[in-house]
């Protein structure tokens, strides 16, 4: 039976970025991880859900007034996001590989626990997002592809596979990078209806923005991860050509 897809390698690793390129790209990665990372969890965990609610801060608004077993979850979310945003970044350090692989190694089991309470938290809190049933939907998809991959990337390592290993980090963390897009792409779209000379109303402009966040913050994430590993030579995906 043909498969529908099927794996592929391309260029060899010889033709990656430049390092210096690359290092400047992880420090980028890195820098916007920490800053989100503080930005979005500190505040949950220094205030009450409430107090957050009365200054209009983040989702506080929407969780609020929801069940104890939801807040709980969106705390999980929250923490276990946090702490794999700031770890993934980490595990793409080259030095760290090379010098303490062992750190590299316990990094990764807490990246990878990380991901596991963050997903299943975003599982439990998508029903209730602001942005209906297209955040239902969008969040949900990106909980499930977020657990889908890290279990990929843990089989690959187990196996030995290193280079199956890497590619499934980069698609991981592409996802887990969503939670940097998401805080890119709301204010731009914000903003966009002003550049386009539009009528602009917050409220509006708000609602339209963060509607299409939910697919937004992730979709381009993941195709800009599979070109990136293509271009470094790993185990990438593509469909089969026809056959008789």
């Amino acid at each position: 039976m043909t498969r529908l897809i099927e794996p592929v390698r391309t260029a060899p690793l010889a033709t990656a970025p430049g390092r210096a390129g690359s290092r400047v790209a992880w420090t980028f990665v890195l820098l916007t991880a920490l800053a989100v990372g503080a930005y979005s969890a500190v505040p949950y965990f220094t205030v009450s859900l409430r107090e957050l609610a009365g200054d209009d801060v983040g989702l506080a608004p929407t969780y609020a007034e929801t069940s104890p077993f939801v807040q709980a979850a969106l705390y999980v979310h929250i923490a276990g996001s946090a702490v794999a945003l700031v770890l993934g970044a980490l595990q793409f350090w080259r030095g760290l590989r090379t010098r303490a692989p062992k750190v590299h190694r316990w990094l990764g089991r807490i990246y990878l626990a990380g991901v596991a309470v963050g997903a299943v938290g975003g599982l439990i809190i998508a029903p209730s997002s602001p942005a209906g049933y297209v955040g239902f939907f969008g969040f949900s998809a990106l909980a499930v592809l977020w657990l889908a991959t890290a279990w990929r990337a843990y089989r690959a390592i187990r196996r030995r596979d290193i280079a199956g290993h890497q590619a499934w980090m980069i698609r991981n963390y592409a996802l887990t990078y969503a939670g940097v897009m998401l805080r890119v792409w709301l204010p731009l779209l914000l903003l966009a209806p002003l550049l386009l000379g539009l009528p602009w109303e917050f409220d509006e402009a708000f609602a339209n923005a963060y509607a299409a966040v939910p697919f937004l913050c992730w979709l381009p994430n993941l195709v800009f991860a599979e070109w990136l590993i293509r271009r470094r030579g790993l185990p990438s995906y593509r469909l089969p050509l026809a056959r008789a």
